[in-house]
């Protein structure tokens, strides 16, 4: 059996945080690097805030995540508050500089229930002045359409510590509106399938973005279409955005 231990443990071989060589890492390091107090709003297995701790971070950290075995491998760090549940069920007042979202958490958000109510809740979380920084994939570039077997560079084979050498892909399995529903493989080499993951993800444009902040009480700081803060341009597959709390 492939736990959901030994998939939290894949996740962190997949998605290594490396501020060194991940321009999108350095650009949410540099931001942790300058608050005083974070928020990390699906933190996973927690490693953007281990390494802020371990590099230095003395402010307050906290990381939040619904996912049990995700967070059982995060509390690993310590010396970081790890928090069991959703961002819509956030219930801090006014205690953080600043809110991040990575790794495009933001667009499991699906309903406009439930990004209405993540967003107010990340709002009533930070300071007046404080920020929310997240990114999300641009819907003009269609990633998805990358997410398929046949892609060589969907296809990742690695070897888990403990399941051995393995397969991981991808497969879209409906697009609907600014909906995509595919589901991710765990493989042997062989084609021997040891877990598959679902999931639904929401594509939104920049328009509908400042719309729903600005329903939640925020101020648009920037949308950047790169980790180099560059503009979104018709080329840009992310739109990377900071929003202020008045």
């Amino acid at each position: 059996m492939f736990t959901d231990a030994d998939a939290a443990v894949l996740y962190d071989l997949l998605n290594p945080w490396d501020p060194g060589h991940q321009p999108g890492d350095a650009y949410y390091n540099e931001l942790i690097t300058a608050a005083d107090s974070v928020l990390d709003v699906g933190c996973g297995t927690g490693a953007m805030l281990a390494f802020a701790r371990d590099h230095g971070h003395r402010g307050r950290l906290v990381g939040l995540d619904p996912d049990t075995a995700a967070l059982d491998r995060a509390r690993r760090h310590t010396g970081i508050e790890w928090v069991e549940g959703t961002a819509a069920g956030a219930a801090w007042t006014a205690e953080f500089e600043l809110a991040i979202m990575t790794g495009h958490a933001f667009q499991s958000l699906i309903s406009d229930d439930d990004l209405r109510a993540s967003l107010a809740a990340v709002h009533t979380a930070l300071r007046p002045g404080g920020r929310f920084a997240f990114e999300t994939r641009h819907p003009q570039a269609r990633a998805w359409e990358g997410w398929n077997r046949s892609d060589p560079a969907d296809v990742v084979e690695l070897t888990h510590p403990t399941g051995g050498p393995l397969r991981v892909w991808h497969e879209v399995d409906s697009v609907a509106g600014d909906l995509v529903t595919f589901h991710g493989t765990t493989a042997r080499p062989d084609g021997t399938v040891l877990r598959t993951d679902h999931a639904t993800l929401r594509f939104l444009d920049a328009a509908a973005l400042d719309a729903l902040l600005a329903e939640a009480g925020f101020e648009i700081d920037a949308h950047y279409g790169d980790w180099m803060r560059g503009p979104v341009t018709g080329a840009s597959r992310e739109i990377i955005v900071v929003a202020r709390r008045p």
